[in-house]
């Protein structure tokens, strides 16, 4: 039995769903103890009689830096340390075209996804500074690298911020034996959808189901499976990966390669929108 994880500790945000999920069954699966940070208690309860001893779920409201601490120390206090620091959770936020977004979505969207991403690594150094180093795990998005950009305004910025922060980090914390690194997902089929159709939860459904929409724009063509980001985080977090940092790593059949079809980018969103809604 593969035990690629054997005696590390990591701590997951947004890991009660989607790529997060994957990730927390994986890692447990090959040996971890895992704190689960997320805001859906029910579920994440749920996760943690399933998964059994090796699991601890917290909330954690990303935009809270209380939270972020506390989901750390839950990991030094349970298990004994921090080994890996995963920041996966996030959301599309604010999807209003530039002439009419607001300062409040703007800078909620930013405090979500970006400022969280900074929160986690300013609090993940201390404990993997205790452990002899470790690794720290962002997460950014196509839409950040893709020529044209494929997102609403203030969500690709915030990702493209991240994989910047990212290679910061890693200049900074590599005398500490701290990696850094950032994942860059492609088309995926989970709940991130809804935000684009303003947190209408059944149409982000119908929008995951239609991700096969994207396999015209890559030369894999297949939409991605939330498996492939967990084997890629497990990878980062383990010692096979312990020469590699400051990298953004696209995990997403080769979509930021090409994008065929013809139109813009947020043509072709809306294109598969309106699929979704059956239009």
């Amino acid at each position: 039995m593969r035990s690629r994880l054997a005696g590390k500790v990591a701590v997951i945000t947004g890991g009660v769903s989607g790529m997060g999920l994957a990730s927390a069954e994986l890692f447990t699966s090959e040996g971890a103890s895992v704190v689960i940070a997320d805001i859906q208690d029910d579920k994440g309860r749920d996760l943690e009689k399933r998964l059994g001893d090796q699991v601890r779920y917290v909330h954690c409201n990303v935009m809270e830096e209380s939270d972020i601490e506390s989901a750390v120390a839950t990991a030094v206090s349970e298990f004994g340390g921090l080994d890996v620091m995963y920041h996966n959770a996030g959301a599309v936020g604010d999807n209003t075209g530039l002439d009419e977004i607001s300062v409040e979505g703007w800078d909620r969207t930013q405090s979500l996804l970006l400022r969280s991403s900074m929160l986690t690594v300013k609090h993940a150094v201390g404990p993997l500074r205790e452990r002899g180093g470790g690794s720290i795990i962002l997460t950014s998005s196509a839409a950040a690298v893709a020529l044209g950009g494929s997102g609403p305004y203030a969500y690709t910025v915030a990702k493209a911020g991240i994989i910047t922060l990212g290679k910061f980090a890693a200049l900074d914390l590599g005398k500490h034996k701290i990696r850094v690194n950032t994942i860059i997902p492609g088309g995926f089929a989970t709940s991130i959808w809804s935000g684009h159709v303003g947190g209408d939860a059944a149409m982000g459904d119908a929008m995951a189901a239609s991700m096969s929409g994207f396999e015209a724009m890559q030369p894999i063509p297949r939409a991605g499976d939330t498996r492939d980001i967990a084997e890629t985080a497990l990878w980062l977090s383990s010692d096979h990966s312990s020469f590699v940092t400051g990298t953004a790593i696209p995990v997403d059949g080769g979509l930021t390669l090409f994008r065929g079809g013809g139109g813009s980018a947020a043509e072709q969103l809306g294109d598969v929108q309106r699929a979704a809604a059956g239009k």
